[in-house]
């Protein structure tokens, strides 16, 4: 992309903050586990909670590329869509394309899995527990605990293959979709369209995903004592 091309707002900044502090949280999650470190998990496990909570709401509210009705497609539009890439044709997608979209609710719905089941986890011993555990069971908790565990491994091969597949869009396709999920912008022309709204974040909407994403984790707080 040259510098100084006219550019538009792809992803709204409320986006791409999810998407890079859920980086950071997955990966510190996984190390204060491996150490240990379990009260420091249980913290970012409940703010991983929270940024999911309002990525959710502003699927609903947010603006066009943010909102899941923005990224729902028929079948054959993914078949359309690989066959084009088997054929070396590719042209951006204002906002997600088919297999963008089939990564994003896979990505999404392992998260909430991950942190879902953490919240009930009990191990081995019972000492150490998710904050809402003394509402299931000992061996509810252990099934839990289980789940925990087989959703981040299979959080881990889906974080491997959006990772693969940014590479290949930029080695193969020659398409760098990292970049506008860093600066929020492409230039219009990549699209191939006439005008496009860019993608805004109005402050009220981003009060009202934010409030309920942190009356959620507040509740879950309250209600684990």
């Amino acid at each position: 992309m040259t510098s100084g091309r006219p550019q538009i707002r792809i992803w709204d900044w409320t986006i791409r903050l999810f998407h890079w502090l859920a980086v950071l949280l997955v990966g510190a999650m996984w190390w204060t586990a491996e150490q240990g470190l379990m009260d420091w998990h249980r913290r970012l496990g409940l703010t991983l909670l929270g940024l999911l909570v309002y990525r959710i709401i502003w699927g609903l509210i947010g603006p066009r590329t943010a909102r899941f009705s923005h990224m729902l497609f028929r079948p054959a539009a993914l078949a359309a869509y690989v066959r084009d890439l088997r054929q070396g044709t590719h042209r951006p997608t204002f906002g997600h394309n088919p297999a963008g979209t089939l990564s994003v609710f896979a990505l999404l719905l392992a998260l909430l899995t991950q942190v879902g089941s953490g919240l009930f986890s009990v191990d081995t011993v019972g000492l150490e527990s998710g904050p809402l555990a003394r509402f299931v069971s000992f061996e509810t908790g252990r099934l839990f605990a289980e789940m925990h565990e087989i959703s981040f491994l299979i959080l881990r091969i889906l974080i491997l293959v959006h990772i693969l597949a940014v590479a290949v869009y930029l080695l193969v396709l020659r398409d760098n979709i990292l970049r506008p999920m860093i600066t929020g912008n492409r230039a219009p022309e990549d699209f191939g369209t006439g005008a496009l709204a860019g993608s805004s974040a109005p402050w009220p909407r981003i009060l009202i995903a934010a409030t309920l994403a942190a009356a959620t984790v507040t509740a879950i707080l309250t209600a684990g004592g």
